[in-house]
């Protein structure tokens, strides 16, 4: 079993997410409460089970984790709730109620197709020990809700709060989700729910969100797993503004573009997605077949890690690894309306890419080539490859070679926390629309934080018909490493 380790640090086993249980602090002994971090979306959702029923909040695709968890523990899953319309994954909401019985729960307003209650402000479902309160917390999107967890035997008062995408740990959901609504009145809403609502809560409620790091939902989102309204009140930026005029000007301006798969993953969630059971294999092509469709319009996706890519491909490939988080970025880069043919490391790495690809909806995967890179070395034929530069060596060629252009793929506000001197900031997921500002035949060097990100850009650009184009192995934190400046 392979681990694959993601550029925000988190490690996603394959086919599972890492499940974590609450300390006993919070909860009684008869309540048991887990988060399931699925590091490749930057992913939380929860399991709350007592007295034999359970609950699931904000479930994955693949839904095995929840029903092993349940049966581990002799519970009878009874409840499924999304704290909203997700954009950025398709959940397993409607195949994990077909195998267990269990009431779908949305917010009011949500126009959902399938089986569901509607749950609107102070309206609650009882597990066992634990009763569920719902609030309901627009701003993110409409419909949003929070989840507020009352231990019975704890008292009265409520333990932890459930936040979806409305209040992450230092940061905020992005309000610009709503075909109906602009973003700034969208942040009107958000505004009023985190403080008339949320921020109501006693100050040691834990906080508990739907995603981490990384996740395109938010800008700043921390690290850390769970939080509290004391804390979040005192450190989150979003929470700082002095009026709800402020705040909405902080969260709505320089916002990233939306994905384009957002609204389509939206759109899936309200139907509910088939089961992943139902989707075809992936058969094996050899190099001959994988050609050919490759001159058809598929898109070669090279899922190995950059040294394996930059070492030595197929021309015409593009690299997201699966080191990374690659789901987001292949929903971001690719869409989902492309036939994919897969490389990978093996089988395993295969069908690790094919689920991680269901999950954020991308179900056009055409075949794998046979064999891997070494079905394509067989038969002969030219691999092509990627320079990889060395910080050092980088920073002695940007200074003999003035026609050398340095690309930084980061985020924006990685950007403004430190940049490399001459470079120019073309974030990831902005870089195809800003290609026509860059020379396809001047000497280009890219970097990202540690080099996962800057092999996607590289990848991105050699299919965009530039010649020379070098991958800064490390990526910005190589060259901080060993002393190299930087700037503000």
């Amino acid at each position: 079993m392979v681990n694959y380790l993601d550029e925000t640090n988190f490690i996603a086993t394959p086919k599972s997410s890492l499940a974590f249980a609450i300390p006993h602090a919070l909860l009684s002994e008869l309540v048991i409460f887990e988060q399931f971090y699925l590091g490749c979306l930057a992913h939380a959702s929860y399991l709350i089970g007592s007295e034999g029923y359970a609950a699931v909040v904000d479930p994955q695709r693949d839904i095995g984790i929840y029903l092993e968890t349940a049966q581990r523990h002799n519970l009878r899953i009874a409840y499924i709730i999304e704290t909203h319309l997700h954009a950025d994954f398709v959940s397993g909401h409607q195949e994990l109620a077909q195998k267990t019985g269990a009431t779908i729960c949305l917010g009011a307003g949500s126009g959902a197709t399938f089986p569901h209650r509607a749950v609107q402000d102070g309206d609650e479902i009882a597990i066992g020990r634990c009763r569920l309160r719902f609030m309901q917390t627009p701003g993110h999107t409409l419909e949003s809700v929070s989840i507020i967890v009352i231990d019975e035997d704890q008292g009265k008062g409520p333990a932890a709060v459930l936040t979806g995408d409305t209040l992450f740990i230092g940061d905020v959901g992005r309000p610009d989700l709503s075909e109906s609504h602009t973003p700034q009145e969208l942040a009107g809403l958000l505004y009023d729910s985190l403080h008339h609502k949320l921020l109501s809560l006693p100050d040691d409620v834990r906080v508990y969100p739907a995603h981490g790091a990384g996740s395109m939902c938010g800008r700043n989102i921390s690290a850390d797993r769970n939080s509290t309204i004391g804390r979040e009140r005192l450190t989150n930026y979003a929470l700082q503004a002095k009026d709800r005029d402020q705040f909405v000007r902080m969260v709505t301006q320089d916002l990233p573009p939306r994905p384009e798969y957002f609204q389509r993953d939206v759109d899936a969630n309200r139907r509910g997605a088939p089961a992943l059971e139902n989707l075809p294999p992936v058969p094996p092509l050899d190099a001959h077949e994988v050609l050919r469709r490759q001159q058809e319009g598929a898109t070669v996706l090279d899922t190995r890690a950059a040294m394996y890519f930059c070492a030595g491909h197929v021309p015409g490939s593009l690299n997201i690894g699966l080191g990374g988080q690659f789901a987001s970025w292949a929903g971001s880069i690719l869409g989902l309306d492309r036939d994919l043919i897969l490389v990978a490391e093996d089988d395993a790495a295969a069908e690790e890419a094919r689920l991680r690809l269901a999950r954020v909806g991308i179900e056009r995967v055409a075949g794998k080539l046979l064999d891997g890179i070494q079905g394509w070395v067989g038969m002969g034929w030219p691999l092509s490859e990627t320079q990889q530069i060395a910080a050092k060596d980088l920073e002695a060629e940007m200074g003999r070679n003035p026609q050398l252009v340095l690309v930084d793929v980061r985020r924006p506000s990685e950007w403004a926390q430190g940049r490399i001197p001459g470079a120019v900031l073309r974030p990831l997921d902005q870089l195809r629309s800003g290609l026509q500002s860059l020379d396809p035949a001047a000497p280009t060097a890219v970097h990202c934080k540690s080099g996962y990100r800057s092999t996607v850009a590289c990848s991105l650009l050699e299919t965009s018909g530039f010649r020379q184009v070098m991958n800064v192995i490390g990526g910005i934190d190589a060259w901080t490493a060993v002393g190299l400046a930087i700037e503000n």
